[in-house]
Formats: C-alpha cells, sequence, structure tokens
C-alpha cells in the first residue's frame, strides 16, 4: 500500500508517494515525465552501492536508461566544487533542457542534484528519490536546493520543485541507526511546530518509528510530508508560514558550522539539539513555559539526540562564535538575528527581532563559554 500526497502549487504541482517498493515501479511512475527514454541518476556510493542495481533494472523494464552521476557520500559534497562536478558531467552526457535529472540519496544529494538540475542550460526537470528518513520527511519536498559555503549552510541555492517524489520506506531498512535517529528529529519537527496531537503520537510512538515498524513508520512518514506538503502550498518561498520550518534550525546551522559540516555532527542532530535549545530559550524569554520546554527536550533525548552543548560533538563552544554565525543565516534581516521560538508544544512563531547579547547570555548558561 503507498500514500499519494499532493504538494498544490498550481503549474508546477506535483505529487509526493509514500510506501514500500516504489523503487521497483519507478520506471512506471517516472514514465510520464521522462521524454527521451533516459536519466541522469545524481547518487552517492554508498546509496548506489546498496539501491543502484535495482533503481537500474526498474527503469529499465520502462524503457528508461539510468546514466549514473556518482559522488562522494557527506556534507562537504555539497560544495562550489561538488556543484560544479555535477554540471560538468550532466554537460558530459550531453542532456538537454528536455532531459530529467534524478535525485537519488539523502538530503545532500538532493541538495546538490536539485540545484543542479534548477541551473544546468537554465533549468531542467528532475524526480526526486529520497533514501533516508531526513530526506523523506523534509529536504525532498519542497523545492529548496542549495550548497553549503565556508560562510554559511544553503546560502547558495534555488526554488526549483521537482516533478514528483517516491519515498519508499523498503531502502530504510538499511539505512545505520544514527541516520534514523537523525531523520527522526525532522519527524518530531511537525509536531513541535504545528501539531500538538502528532507530537504526542510520537511521545507514544517514536520507538516504534525508530524500530522502523511498517504502521508507524508509515503514518510517521506521511504525516510529516502532509504537514510540510500544506505549508509549501501555502508559502512556497518562505515568506511567511514555511519559515516555520526551520524550528531550531538557527542554532543547528551553527553548531555545524562550528564543526565544520562534517560526519562528527550530522545535520539531524543538530537540528534536535537546536529544537531543544529553541525551545529552552522560548522559555528563558517567558514566551513558553518550563514544563513544554522540559517535556520537548525529554522528547527529543528518548530517541537518543542530543539536547544539550555539552552532549553536542565540539563542546566546549564559545557562545559569541556561534552568535556570529547566526547573523550569517539566511534568516538574519538588518542585522538582527530571526529564530523560530514557541510559545508551546505545537504553537511555534517567527521571532524576527531576537537580541543577540539575549542569545549570548543563555547560550553561556547552557554550557558555551
Amino acid at each position: 500500500m503507498s500514500r499519494t500526497i499532493p504538494v498544490g502549487l498550481g503549474e508546477r504541482a506535483y505529487d509526493v508517494v509514500v510506501g514500500e517498493g516504489l523503487i521497483d515501479a519507478a520506471g512506471r511512475l517516472m514514465a510520464p515525465f521522462v521524454n527521451r527514454g533516459r536519466t541522469a541518476v545524481v547518487s552517492d556510493e554508498t546509496v548506489w552501492g546498496l539501491h543502484g542495481a535495482r533503481l537500474t533494472a526498474a527503469l529499465a523494464q520502462a524503457g528508461i536508461e539510468a546514466q549514473p552521476v556518482i559522488v562522494p557520500p557527506g556534507e562537504q559534497t555539497k560544495s562550489f566544487a561538488g556543484l560544479e562536478d555535477v554540471c560538468d558531467r550532466l554537460l558530459a552526457l550531453e542532456l538537454d533542457r528536455g532531459d530529467i535529472v534524478t535525485a537519488f540519496g539523502g538530503g545532500v544529494v538532493g541538495d546538490l542534484a536539485g540545484f543542479a538540475a534548477a541551473i544546468y542550460k537554465r533549468g531542467v526537470d528532475f524526480v526526486q528519490i529520497p533514501t533516508t528518513l531526513l530526506a523523506q520527511v523534509d529536504s525532498s519536498v519542497g523545492g529548496k536546493t542549495a550548497i553549503d559555503t565556508p560562510r554559511g549552510k544553503n546560502l547558495v541555492g534555488a526554488f526549483h520543485q521537482p516533478r514528483l517524489v517516491l519515498a519508499d520506506l523498503s531502502v530504510l531498512a538499511t539505512l545505520p541507526e544514527r541516520e534514523m535517529r537523525a531523520g527522526y528529529a525532522e519527524v518530531i519537527k511537525y509536531g513541535l511546530l504545528g501539531d500538538r496531537d502528532f507530537f504526542e503520537w510520537l511521545e507514544a510512538h517514536g520507538a516504534a518509528v525508530l524500530a522502523r515498524e511498517p504502521q508507524a513508520l508509515a503514518h510517521a512518514v506521511a504525516r510529516s510530508v502532509e504537514m510540510k506538503a500544506e505549508i509549501v502550498a501555502e508559502d512556497e518561498r518562505e515568506q511567511g508560514r514555511r519559515a516555520l520550518l526551520n524550528l531550531g534550525h538557527t542554532f543547528a546551522h551553527a553548531l555545524e558550522a562550528e564543526t565544520g559540516y562534517g560526519a562528527a555532527l550530522l545535520h539531524g542532530e543538530a537540528v534536535g539539539a537546536g529544537m531543544a535549545l529553541a525551545f529552552r530559550f522560548s522559555a528563558d524569554q517567558g514566551l513558553a513555559n518550563g514544563q513544554d520546554a522540559e517535556r520537548a527536550t525529554r522528547a527529543i533525548a528518548a530517541s537518543g539526540l542530543a539536547t544539550a552543548l555539552a552532549e553536542t560533538p565540539g563542546h566546549p563552544f564559545a557562545a559569541d562564535r556561534l552568535v556570529a554565525h547566526m547573523g550569517q543565516d539566511k534568516k538574519a534581516e538588518g542585522g538582527r538575528l530571526t529564530f523560530i521560538l514557541a510559545r508551546a508544544l505545537g504553537d511555534a512563531f517567527v521571532a524576527k527581532d531576537v537580541d543577540a547579547r539575549a542569545v549570548r547570555d543563555f547560550l553561556i548558561r547552557e554550557g558555551a563559554r
């Protein structure tokens, strides 16, 4: 059984399909978007080694030739050099504007391949086949594509919506436990930002989701995608409500920058810590009650994610350096810091004029230097 969730964007609307065995049906599902019987499949070495033959065979059944563009795994690939490499290899394949790019991997591959598709010959279509929990519930949906720079994460990119997203739950069976936990941070985010009932469901069933029990996993992914699709349809370019999807991310991106965007701290791990910090900062500023902040922290910690600076790789952190990174965040405006903060569980809001000194003082109380 699969579930189809539409992303309502008018002429650029598309479906997100969530279910088991979708890679095996990829040829049939992608065929309406493939004009010349071939697709460039951008994937990383790990994913291609595990699942490349399966996707190639599925596409071949529909008469579609998969032309692989394999990149190294890891956040460092999401760079100017990585983007140049992918674009050069697409040019070498002589793709034209009627061809399609397939992003087959986690968030790094999806962001990189999507951005390459957005700028290659001024834009070609692409399909997302996300292979991590984090990518299935978050980065593959909504058309945000980007690369990192030394000055910050996702600072150079484009909005470029896919034509189709295939979230095959069966590939999560090969996902390492650490990656599963990192993805779960983005699942619990949806409950914390706008659906208290879903948050409470996760409190009761989070262990089942992490254990990959089929019914729990399917519900968690589908509900997350449903919420994101609704928000994206309302606010495609993050002018309003879509910013709520960045709950925890201002703290998270600063932590990632301090740890070099490497394997020491995965994006989802940083988001988990960042959400706990955001809730505690909200309570610290008198915006939320301490009980909700404690409950959010407990729910994140129950998944095995760090919730405090002292538990995060890179500790001890310098408060001034973290705040400086926050000043480079895409959401910062006019030198003032923008955060997604919370009034309560399931009730997040955009705070656009946060005092950097208050953040610095809070980080010091949290264990920064």
